[in-house]
C-alpha cells in the first residue's frame, strides 16, 4: 500500500514528518532515481533516497525525555554552529529528532523520538495537549497583570489560547509564576510576558500532558516508561 512519502521518511527516524516535506520541497528526495515531488506518494518497493543515500529500514520507535539545561539549541541543524542537545544523547546509539522546541535560554522537560506520528500529533494545537512552565520573572505583577497573560493574546497576527496563570512565589524584583499554555508559538511565553511589560530571567517547562519532568538532573535523559507512553497516545488520540 503507498504511503505519503514524509511520512516514510519519518518512520525511518531520519527526522520528522514536517521536516521530511521541507527536504522534498528541497529536491533532496529522489523515488526510483527521480527527484521526488511535495505530495508525493511511495510504494514499499520504491528505492528511496535522501540526500543520495538509501533510506535505511524502519528503525525501532524510541521514546526518551530530556532535561535539557540552558545554552543548548533543539534544532537539528544550527548555521551558528551552536551546541545541539543531541550531544547530550551519550549511549542512545538511535536518531532521534526533539518534539517541539525550547529556546537556547530556555530549560526542562523536552521530548525526543523517532516516531514522526506521534511527534506530529503531540505537537498539533487540536490535541491541546498542555505544556506547563515555570517562570521566574522581573517587574511589577500585579493582579491587573495577571489577568492581562490569561486573556488571549495576539503574536505574530494569530490569536493564541487563554493561559492558566498562577503566581507561585512574590520576590523582591518580580515573582515566580507557573503558566500553562496548551500551543508552542516560537518563544510563546517570553513573548506573553513582554507583552505585559515583564522580562523573564528564568523559564523551565517541567510539565507536557501528563509527563512530568519529577527529578530528572539537567542534562540528563532517560526513556518513557510503558505507562507514560500510554498515557501520552490517550491524550493524543483518546485511545
Amino acid at each position: 500500500m503507498s504511503e505519503k512519502l514524509q511520512k516514510r521518511i519519518a518512520a525511518a527516524g531520519l527526522m520528522s514528518r514536517r521536516a521530511a516535506e521541507d527536504c522534498i520541497a528541497a529536491g533532496r528526495v529522489t523515488v526510483n532515481g527521480r527527484v521526488a515531488c511535495p505530495g508525493e506518494r511511495a510504494e514499499p518497493s520504491d528505492e528511496i533516497r535522501v540526500d543520495g543515500r538509501p533510506l535505511p529500514a524502519e528503525a525501532k520507535k524510541v521514546y526518551i525525555m530530556l532535561n535539557k539545561p540552558r545554552g543548548y539549541v533543539t534544532t537539528l541543524r544550527d548555521e551558528k554552529g551552536r551546541r545541539n542537545v543531541t550531544e547530550l544523547l551519550d549511549g542512545l546509539g538511535t536518531r532521534v529528532y526533539p518534539v517541539g522546541r525550547l529556546d537556547m535560554d530556555s530549560e526542562g522537560l523536552l521530548l525526543l523520538t523517532n516516531d514522526g506520528d506521534f511527534a506530529n500529533a503531540l505537537m498539533h494545537p487540536s490535541h491541546e495537549v498542555s505544556k506547563r512552565y515555570e517562570v521566574r520573572v522581573r517587574g511589577a505583577v500585579t493582579d491587573e497583570v495577571l489577568d492581562t497573560l490569561r486573556q488571549p493574546m495576539t503574536l505574530d497576527g494569530y490569536s493564541i489560547r487563554p493561559a492558566q496563570v498562577e503566581r507561585m512565589e512574590m520576590l523582591p524584583d518580580g515573582a515566580r509564576l507557573a503558566v500553562t499554555i496548551h500551543e508552542g508559538r516560537n518563544r510563546q511565553v517570553r513573548r506573553m510576558c513582554e507583552q505585559t511589560g515583564l522580562t523573564v530571567l528564568r523559564l523551565r517547562r517541567v510539565s507536557e500532558g501528563s509527563l512530568q519532568l519529577g527529578q530528572l538532573r539537567p542534562g540528563c535523559w532517560r526513556p518513557l516508561t510503558e505507562e507514560e507512553l500510554a498515557a501520552l497516545r490517550r491524550e493524543i488520540w483518546r485511545e
